[in-house]
């Protein structure tokens, strides 16, 4: 069992108050806290070894470097990638998903066709639309259900020789939904179509396993995982990172540069041109330890009591209606309240501390389903409580008298 308050006090922002009360923080979905450790990191890496990576020979560059890739390492074992140069650090999961789209601009041709999701966040959604704009190949969506689930016989009925790419998140960012990324990823293999996972949504939650997956791309940020803003990780299977041509050039993604040729480096350098984020890549690894050192599976249990709880306590309330009400969820509550727009309910128990996220949530397509402007969205952590689930029940009772 997890010791709450003594993971609690690891995190000191949630020690402030907002607006006069005590901060209940669940906007987790759009980006965790840090503990102590993650912060400390960042800057004894400022204070001690400040030094550009892979470049120099002198002793700070070293030590920043060797860091640097020990970080890398920890990211391979972590997601049991199986080799560390499939690993390549990025600056969230949207860069990760672009360098992909962009390097199938030079494989896909017309009549080729893409396969995404309803349930995608947009950032899944545009650079494949971008991606089909340019190439003439046809983009196909999977459908969802009332509960928030992916139509998995519409998705039987959309594979086809012409698929080459399928791509769906691990975890809904709008509704918590998590969806059948294995049975998914081997059917798409069957027709010879490369998969990505967009794992944003995932990694907070659980250890993604790539070889198990079997996924061709798994992208993921840090800063979802307790780590550092600007951060982030896609996993690529070697034989598709060296087919894919490099996302930008200059310096570090190199082996020789004259005015007739450029020949590129090796996996994964030729993905990270330039200076990257240095700290950030190295700070990710401590928050991996950081996580581990809690326990997902720890994690997984308590979150899904913080997600029972806050369903059975929430669907109290009068008129309250819950988006994403499949089986099988992450710790997210997407809901609404009959005749009140979401905004006003956010703004209103914002004032009593609680901050939670409201709008579209950038998934657009999943708003539409369900004919509504956005929902309110409640996504826990492992540091969060019953009680705290408590107060934004009352926050929200109050906010629905003054609004009704």
């Amino acid at each position: 069992m997890l010791d709450i308050q003594k993971i609690r006090a690891d995190f000191p922002i949630l020690s402030q108050t907002v607006n006069g009360k005590p901060l209940v923080y669940f906007d987790n979905g759009a980006t965790s806290q840090k503990p102590q450790i993650v912060i400390d990191a960042e800057v004894k890496y400022y204070q001690e070894i400040n030094a550009n990576i892979h470049r120099g020979v002198h002793t700070l560059s070293q030590l920043a470097t060797d860091a640097y890739e020990v970080s890398r390492g920890k990211v391979k074992e972590h997601i049991n990638a199986k080799f560390a140069h499939e690993v390549l650090f990025t600056s969230g999961t949207t860069f990760g998903i672009n360098l992909v789209t962009n390097g199938f601009a030079s494989i896909l041709k017309p009549g080729d066709e893409v396969i995404v999701s309803s349930l995608e966040h947009h950032s899944n959604i545009v650079p494949w639309q971008m991606l089909c704009e340019r190439t003439g190949a046809a983009l196909k969506v999977i459908p969802i259900n009332e509960n928030g689930e992916l139509i998995i016989e519409e998705f039987d009925a959309l594979l086809s020789e012409k698929t080459k790419v399928v791509t769906v998140n691990h975890i809904s960012n709008a509704l918590g939904i998590i969806n059948p990324i294995k049975y998914i990823i081997d059917k798409a293999h069957a027709f010879g179509a490369a998969v990505l996972i967009d794992g944003a949504q995932a990694v907070p939650h659980l250890k993604p396993d790539v070889q198990e997956l079997d996924c061709d791309f798994y992208a993921f940020s840090g800063h979802k995982m307790c780590g550092p803003t600007g951060t982030g990780i896609l996993y690529g299977k070697e034989e598709w990172l060296n087919k894919l041509p490099p996302y930008q050039g200059g310096g570090e993604m190199i082996k020789e540069v004259t005015f007739e040729k450029t020949t590129y480096a090796d996996l994964p350098h030729k993905f990270e041109a330039g200076t990257p984020n240095i700290a950030g890549g190295i700070v990710l690894g401590t928050s991996i330890d950081y996580l581990n050192s809690v326990g997902f599976e720890n994690i997984k249990e308590y979150e899904n009591e913080l997600l029972d709880y806050a369903t059975k306590r929430l669907l109290e309330i009068e008129g309250l209606r819950i988006y994403g009400t499949g089986k099988n969820k992450a710790s997210v509550v997407s809901f609404n309240i009959d005749g009140i727009h979401p905004y006003d309910i956010g703004s209103i128990i914002d004032k009593l501390g609680i901050a939670v996220r409201t709008g579209h949530h950038c998934a657009q397509p999943i708003m539409s389903f369900f004919c509504i402007p956005g929902t309110i969205r409640a996504s826990f952590s492992f540091y969060n409580t019953k009680e705290e689930i408590d107060l934004m029940v009352d926050a929200v009772k109050k906010a629905q008298t003054m609004l009704s």
